[in-house]
């Protein structure tokens, strides 16, 4: 997909995000309450390149703050991804001092992108829409509604499902 897209086939850039999601009555032991979001469930972090294709994902109880999930997903990319240089994110990772842990340990910067002061309402954000879209993308698929799964492992393996799904769907197309 990189390739075909006429970038490099190992990214240097990256997003990460979370979305919180219900789970069902079904939903296993590792579930928590976010209370900004008001949802009683799980998030799922993940970290995509600038194509919003999923780099790493870790699903795990909605009551952990961004920035300290964001560790076990961060952790993941670089045990598969070194050559990543820049994670773009949202004003949530910059607390506890992740950015500075995450530079010292992993190698990687966090560059916080924040809205404009004074600005009311929905605004695009330079590279944190395409996380955003990835959820989208995502919620295409009916499994996703809502975090079915009992094992948060199978929630994972759940949305690579969907992202290698989405990405055969593409190359198909521009095959032909």
């Amino acid at each position: 997909m990189r390739r075909k897209a006429g970038k490099k086939r190992r990214p240097t850039a990256a997003i990460i995000d979370s979305q919180s999601v219900r789970t069902t009555p079904v939903g296993g032991e590792e579930r928590g309450d976010d209370a900004g979001k008001m949802i009683s469930g799980r998030k799922r972090h993940i970290i995509v390149d600038t194509l919003g294709l999923i780099l790493a994902v870790v699903v795990h109880a909605a009551d952990r703050q961004d920035q300290d999930g964001a560790c076990l997903v961060l952790y993941s990319l670089w045990t598969r991804f070194r050559r990543i240089r820049t994670i773009f994110a949202d004003s949530a990772y910059g607390r506890s001092g992740l950015p500075e842990f995450v530079k010292a340990t992993l190698g990687f910067g966090i560059e916080l992108v924040k809205r404009d002061r004074g600005q009311k309402g929905f605004q695009v954000l330079p590279k944190r829409w395409i996380v955003e879209r990835t959820f989208a993308w995502l919620g295409f698929c009916r499994r996703h509604s809502k975090d079915y799964e009992y094992n948060p492992a199978t929630s994972e393996a759940m949305i690579r499902i969907s992202m290698i799904h989405l990405m055969l769907k593409r190359l198909a197309i521009a095959s032909s």
